[in-house]
């Protein structure tokens, strides 16, 4: 069940950094934000979090057989 929420907070991460980059800022720019780009790369090791990819699983030799 953890592992679903993770996923689901990722998908909310990118859709609101989406939301972020996309957004017109007062100052003129035409899209851009540091912001958004935090919340990828955050989203990104969520979703490899929640995706199961960093448990660890020892080998048979570490195991000592």
């Amino acid at each position: 069940m953890r592992e679903i929420i993770e996923l689901v907070a990722a998908v909310a991460m990118v859709a609101a950094g989406i939301y972020l980059y996309r957004r017109r800022p007062a100052d003129g720019d035409q899209y851009g934000s540091q912001g958004a780009v935090i919340l990828f790369v955050v989203a990104v090791i969520l979703a490899i979090h929640g995706l199961g990819l960093l448990e660890y699983h020892p080998s048979a030799a570490e195991l000592g057989q």
